[in-house]
Formats: C-alpha cells, sequence, structure tokens
C-alpha cells in the first residue's frame, strides 16, 4: 500500500514538472486570442469577395476591360488576308460575341414557375391532361415544317427560296 501511494505521488510529481508555470504572468495576446475565435472560424468567416461582390454576377462582364488584342508587326495574320482584313474579321467575331452574350444577359433570371405550370396544366384538380394527345406536355416549336405541306410564304420552313 505504501509502495503504491509512493508511485502515484512520483507520477504526480513528475507530471507538474512538465506543466507549464502560471505565475500569474499575462500571456502575449494577439487578434485570434483577443476575439475568442479558432483560427479556421476566421477563415471561414472571411468574405473574399466583399471589395467586388458583383463581380460574378451574371452580366458582370461589361464592366470588365475585356477586348479583343490589336494586331502588331509580329502578330499571326492568315495567309491571303491583309493586316486590316484580318483586324475587320476579328472585330465583327467580337461584335458577334458581344451581342450573344447581351442575348442571354437579357434572359437571366427569367424561367417558368413550375407550380404555375402545373396549375396551368390543371393536373393538381383532375385527369383531364391525360386524355389529352400531349399527355400535359408543352411541344416545342420546330424550324421546319414536317407535314410535307408547302407554304411559299414561309421559305424558311418548308426549305423553299423564291
Amino acid at each position: 500500500m505504501k509502495t503504491s501511494v509512493a508511485i502515484a505521488a512520483a507520477c504526480i510529481a513528475s507530471a507538474s514538472a512538465f506543466a507549464p508555470a502560471n505565475n500569474g504572468a499575462a500571456r502575449a495576446s494577439t487578434e485570434l486570442m483577443a476575439e475568442k475565435k479558432s483560427f479556421f472560424r476566421t477563415i471561414f468567416e472571411m468574405d473574399l469577395f466583399a471589395p467586388v461582390s458583383d463581380q460574378n454576377d451574371y452580366g458582370a462582364r461589361n464592366k470588365k476591360n475585356l477586348s479583343v488584342g490589336t494586331i502588331g508587326s509580329n502578330s499571326y495574320v492568315p495567309k491571303g488576308l491583309t493586316k486590316e482584313q484580318y483586324a475587320a474579321i476579328r472585330k465583327k467575331e467580337d461584335e458577334k460575341k458581344k451581342a450573344n452574350y447581351q442575348k442571354n444577359v437579357a434572359k437571366a433570371g427569367k424561367f417558368l414557375d413550375y407550380t404555375q405550370f402545373y396549375l396551368d396544366r390543371g393536373t393538381d384538380v383532375g385527369e383531364k391532361w391525360f386524355q389529352s394527345p400531349t399527355r400535359g406536355h408543352r411541344m416545342a416549336k420546330t424550324k421546319y415544317d414536317w407535314s410535307g405541306k408547302t407554304d411559299p410564304s414561309k421559305k424558311q420552313e418548308t426549305g423553299l427560296k423564291k
């Protein structure tokens, strides 16, 4: 019994020898310690987009300074074209790209609400939609008239040329 008490006392003494001394002196504090936040919490709460919060919004490309580079003396120009012709082609492609982007920006945020579609179809109150030829589906318009009839006023649908 005396030996077990002596061993326990020796263990406690040796453990306290390696523990840091608390002599009442104030520890050097950091900003993280002052706020009582963990390191990871501080990182996860950072807002990296705060300076320019709308930089990834749809349509933000217009606010950025993007342009096609100018053709210099060492620039590539396809064989058979002059520098001016190639610059005109590149400018036309850039304008086409910008117009397509603007078209898509105009469509941003516009969508068909499914609940309204569900109510319009009538599937919430009955099964009349099931008897229709499309069974409640909306049919897409196609570029061509697949009926086989020819209408000279609609040359893009029938493929006829005037």
